[in-house]
């Protein structure tokens, strides 16, 4: 897989050994888009509230929040993103919990850049096979190469406005996403009035899972 596949992704690295931490973003950044980083689960749960990557690699021993109890957070919000633990400990308590928790690879320390350029060069691939076809609850799914909604293989019909505000969800999966998005990149040149806002999201409503988009009143919204 060539350097220009994977400088389209986004990384975040958490490690609590601030050298070890200091490094590796500073590699990863000559090979990936962005990287962000964090010192514990609690920052990083912090840092995914503004940031959404495509990846996120994990060091299991840290103070405040360790790797399980993150990784355990991630998971209640997101089975899709891919996660990577790196960590010194191969204990089989951890291999177990970490198994459950639908971790794609393991990496040993000491790290080296060969180990997660191969963990990258893995992660793309599987971003890669499966952001074609998003699943939804309720046996939807979306297509996004042919910008269609099926049910049960059934298809729905969507205006663009609508797939421009779906897909940006889907983009923020981990985020809200604010009027201000929505104005730039659904409405983009014409006026977000309240009420075609809302006449939007009915209608998207009524072709989606119940309850699967939710608002949160002055912020924006937001996915189930």
């Amino acid at each position: 897989m060539s350097n220009k596949v994977l400088k389209q992704l986004k990384i975040l690295f958490v490690e609590d050994e601030e050298l070890i931490r200091k490094k590796t973003v500073s590699s990863l950044s000559y090979i990936v888009a962005e990287v962000e980083e964090a010192s514990n689960g609690i920052e990083a749960l912090e840092k995914l509230k503004t940031f959404t990557p495509d990846l996120i690699i994990t060091d299991l021993e840290m103070p405040d929040m360790n790797g399980v109890d993150f990784i355990k957070e991630i998971r209640k919000e997101n089975n899709d993103i891919c996660i990577v633990v790196v960590t010194a400990y191969t204990s089989e308590k951890y291999l177990f919990e970490l198994i459950d928790m639908h971790i794609e690879k393991y990496i040993v320390k000491p790290i080296n850049l060969e180990k997660l350029i191969d963990a990258l060069v893995y992660c793309q691939k599987l971003f890669e096979n499966s952001k074609n076809l998003k699943k939804l609850p309720d046996d939807y799914e979306y297509d996004w190469n042919q910008k269609i909604l099926l049910h049960k293989d059934k298809l729905i019909s969507l205006t663009k406005k609508e797939i421009l505000f779906l897909e940006l969800l889907f983009k923020n999966i981990n985020t809200i996403t604010s009027y201000e998005q929505l104005q730039n990149e659904v409405w983009q040149d014409n006026v977000m009035t309240d009420n075609a806002l809302r006449s939007l999201v009915r209608n998207l409503r009524k072709k989606l899972p119940k309850d699967f988009i939710i608002n949160l009143s002055g912020i924006g919204y937001k996915v189930a």
